[in-house]
């Protein structure tokens, strides 16, 4: 899958290149200057789009490269778990234990609630009567 989403992400690229060459030539033909063609607002969103075409590339080969670590975390692991058994050392590493005693929770005092203000009556809005 991962393949595929490459793929899809350098054919955009391919495409937004190619858009971007053809939009210079356009400005270039026009007699447009380099400095205002990088004002050109259709060019600054090409760049822009190849710009995130290329981070999404570098997302894609980072995550690449974590799976590849993971993968040979995980057979390192297994192949020395092997090794250990065939050797005869089954033995787990131990984990260190937890305080067997259960801690003491110390208890707050809790602050005493003042009594709520007395409510108006419904009928009276507070407004002045008419």
């Amino acid at each position: 899958m991962e393949s595929r989403k490459k793929q899809i992400q350098l054919r955009q690229k391919a495409q937004f290149e190619q858009e971007l060459a053809d939009r210079l030539a356009f400005l270039a033909g026009k007699g447009a200057e380099p400095t205002k063609t990088d004002k050109d607002p259709i060019v600054r969103k090409i760049q822009a789009d190849i710009k995130a075409v290329n981070n999404r590339l570098r997302l894609l080969a980072e995550n690449d490269k974590l799976t590849e670590a993971r993968a040979k975390a995980k057979a390192d692991k297994a192949a020395a778990a092997l090794k250990a058994k065939e050797s005869g050392e089954a033995e787990k590493p131990e984990k260190p234990k937890k305080s067997e005693q259960p801690k003491e929770k110390k208890e707050k005092p809790k602050a005493e609630k003042k009594p709520a203000p007395p409510k108006a009556p419904e009928g009276d809005k507070g407004g002045t009567p008419a």
